[in-house]
């Protein structure tokens, strides 16, 4: 009988948000230190956990898909396992519960949001007993930061700041599978980031389904700006944070960005709409004036700054008017990136009652012109850097093409760049190498390095 890890293959599949991502580097890093193995297919895995979203309807469907399909794919065979391990965490997890047992017969195992350190035992218990095993618990005892980690990059780091959210926007059911807002000490996400530093890491992305309400629950007031101040002053070089919600964006924090060093002048600022009556029935407290507003803030202070946002189109009783006034908004924002989505109702949710008489292929003729705006402004916004040396982060070599390196710049656009002569792209992975935009397009940069230091 199997009795610990070691033998043991694993993989994750991981669906959602970057705190989705940060988990499955948490389960990672428990399961390689109990000594399994992360492959890279599930065909070589004797352990698959889904890491799951439920933000919108396809994540369930895609979920069921490839679980389903798991029964067709054989075990290794060498594996030291009688059946391969299925596990199912994340959003979809705690939602469900043991009702996703009930309609895959072959899960092994579910967990919610709040104890991913339980994990491993479940899966033990499912090695050596066989059978369910379902452990979802309606709150966090602690951070899954107290966790180790094995992370994607040995040069970048999620760090979270926060878990769950106060919101409780209309359409949105993260409050009900992530709980309410619990902030980290200030002094916890200091020494974590030092660590973090000393390690050799690049770039710090802070996490947190609102960021800027960071420390309510602790301190009695947002304390955000604190937390930036005392990351810049980690050394890290680069700085990000997602995600950011408008009511709470304030000019102390806006002004950060002329300030630190190491932010970036990249800003993921979610709209949702453009229009205040819907706003109004999300429930996301704010106006389009106070949103436009603060653009204009932040460019007043950063007039490069890249934005990017989220747009829902066809929230229950959008009107021609109420899309108009979106369609503008994007078009006066010029935004370097937008998330498009078309309304999905989640159970459970105030919006999910709500009724709507718009027909399917009117939303759906919105959402394509949108996304046509889309491309069309981001393209413009790229060509800013056409002729600029940009300082990229590099990723390793591109997917499509091993002579030519990937990377991020500040403003967190794509870019590519031949590999220079005598480097490998493996070498310069995780090093900022300058590069000269020779051309732009909708959704990456393209140049050459300047020179290989």
């Amino acid at each position: 009988m199997q009795s610990s890890f070691t033998n043991l293959t694993f993989c994750i599949r991981t669906f959602g948000c970057q705190m989705n991502k940060h988990d499955s580097e948490r389960i990672a890093g428990m399961f390689e230190g109990l000594g399994a193995l992360q492959v890279d297919t599930i065909e070589e895995a004797d352990i698959v956990a889904f890491m799951t979203c439920c933000v919108r309807e396809a994540a369930d469907t895609r979920l069921y898909g490839q679980v389903a399909s798991l029964k067709n794919v054989p075990l290794r065979t060498d594996s030291p396992l009688r059946k391969r391990i299925v596990a199912v965490g994340g959003c979809i997890g705690q939602r469900d519960g043991e009702k996703l047992t009930k309609e895959l017969d072959h899960l092994d195992v579910v967990f919610g949001t709040h104890n991913l350190g339980s994990l491993p035992h479940l899966v033990m218990a499912a090695i050596e007993e066989g059978g369910h095993h379902v452990e979802v618990l309606d709150a966090a005892s602690s951070f899954p930061t107290e966790l180790p980690t094995s992370r994607e990059h040995d040069w970048a780091a999620w760090l979270p700041i926060t878990i769950g959210c106060n919101n409780f926007c209309s359409y949105c059911i993260v409050p009900y599978v992530r709980g309410r807002e619990k902030s980290r000490p200030l002094e916890d996400i200091v020494a974590e980031a030092e660590r973090y530093v000393a390690a050799g890491v690049k770039e710090i992305t802070l996490l947190g389904q609102n960021v800027n309400s960071y420390g309510r629950d602790l301190y009695g007031a947002p304390r955000f700006a604190q937390v930036l101040d005392a990351l810049d002053g980690t050394g890290i070089e680069r700085l990000r944070f997602a995600t950011s919600h408008p009511k709470d964006l304030t000019d102390e924090v806006i002004g950060k960005f002329a300030t630190l060093r190491s932010l970036m002048p990249a800003l993921h600022l979610p709209v949702q709409s453009g229009s205040d009556a819907v706003l109004a029935a999300m429930n996301r407290r704010y106006t389009r004036a106070h949103y436009l507003e603060l653009v204009r803030k932040l460019r007043d202070v950063v007039p490069d700054i890249a934005l990017s946002t989220d747009i829902i189109v066809g929230f229950p009783g959008e009107t021609a008017k109420d899309f108009e006034n979106t369609y503008r908004l994007v078009d006066e924002v010029g935004y370097h990136q937008v998330f498009t989505f078309i309304y999905s109702k989640r159970e459970g949710t105030p919006a999910a009652s709500m009724e709507d008489t718009t027909p399917r292929e009117t939303i759906q003729e919105r959402f394509d012109r949108l996304v046509d705006l889309v491309q069309a402004r981001a393209f413009e916004a790229n060509q800013a850097d056409v002729g600029a040396i940009v300082e990229v982060l590099v990723e390793g070599a591109s997917k499509r093409d091993a002579g030519l390196l990937a990377g991020k710049s500040p403003k967190n656009q794509t870019v590519h760049a031949p590999v220079p002569v005598g480097k490998t792209a493996s070498e310069l992975a995780g090093t900022i190498v300058p590069v000269r935009i020779n051309e732009a397009k909708t959704w990456y940069l393209a140049g050459e390095v300047v020179n290989d230091r």
